[in-house]
């Protein structure tokens, strides 16, 4: 049988990498990459680093997949693929680390922007001793940004208060660090981005009701994509804030204890398109206004 020829007229379109966990729920995990990836305008290719059995409720059980599998899994994409960017989520077991550090070390080109899945939304801890020292030793050096919530920051970089954390995950080897405020308690969301080489910079947003499953997934992986878009990180940063305001915004109600943020543009029929989901046009990068954020000294 004749090979078939690609029908894509740019074959050089940039892609998206996730390494990450599937969610059976769809809420959180790979399919939050991809949903935002596809919104973005971005191909999302996939790596499994584990299986896990979970709800909107709790999680029960995560299976960290064998680490040759994980690596062929994403020499695979970059055989195929033009990878522009990577995104990592949850590793779900220290086996991991090195392999997927050894990968990034032979792409060092690549942004990566790794958001430290430590905890289930739902709270339950996924870290032990052994994965906070693999990550700490061999995947922060390989990373542009790391977007842990202050949890998360505070058990990764072993300090307890948000600025102390931020220092130390750079004197570990990030090039940026997000911290969220999606797990404190303020009246706002306070979002605060430190650059390895300037000043701080911070966004507020409201807190809005009720509690969403997969905002962490679809923060990181938006910033990754527009990464790979080739956006500078601070712009990256904050236009991915507003893009996922606007999903929480827009969230359903389909699981029992936790919203699933809106990621896809919702098709609307209009005489110039009657079938709106053969979909035409996505969400295309805006400018961002400075109404959310603050720069400090």
């Amino acid at each position: 049988m004749r090979a078939m020829k690609p029908k894509s007229t740019a074959p050089g379109d940039p892609v998206l990498l996730a390494i990450g966990g599937h969610d059976p729920g769809g809420g959180a995990g790979l399919q939050a990459d991809i949903e935002t990836a596809a919104a973005l305008g971005l191909h999302c290719c996939t790596a499994i680093t584990a299986i896990t059995v979970q709800t909107s409720c709790r999680l029960t059980q995560i299976i960290a997949q064998p680490a040759e599998q994980v690596r062929d899994q994403c020499l695979a994409v970059f055989e195929d693929c033009h990878v522009a960017a990577i995104k990592i989520g949850l590793i779900g077991h220290s086996h991991l680390v090195q392999t997927i550090a050894a990968m990034l070390k032979a792409h060092p080109e690549l942004p990566v922007v790794f958001d430290p899945v430590l905890a289930s939304g739902t709270g339950e801890r996924i870290a032990d001793a052994a994965l906070l020292n693999q990550l700490r030793r061999h995947l922060l050096q390989r990373c542009t940004l790391i977007t842990p919530n202050l949890p998360e920051a505070r058990l990764l970089a072993d300090a307890s208060e948000r600025d102390q954390a931020a220092r130390r995950l750079l004197e570990l080897g990030a090039k940026a660090v997000l911290v969220t405020g999606t797990h404190d308690s303020s009246h706002q969301v306070i979002n605060t981005f430190y650059p390895a080489d300037g000043a701080h910079s911070q966004w507020e947003w409201p807190r809005l009701e009720g509690s969403f499953h997969g905002s962490g997934c679809t923060l990181a992986s938006a910033i990754a994509a527009r990464l790979a878009l080739g956006q500078e990180i601070k712009a990256a940063v904050a236009e991915a804030q507003h893009y996922v305001m606007e999903t929480l915004r827009q969230a359903r109600a389909l699981a029992r204890c936790q919203f699933i943020p809106r990621r896809l543009p919702q098709p609307v029929a209009n005489k110039a398109n009657p079938h709106p989901y053969a979909l035409r046009t996505l969400v295309a990068p805006t400018a961002v206004t400075p109404d959310n954020e603050h720069q400090s000294d």
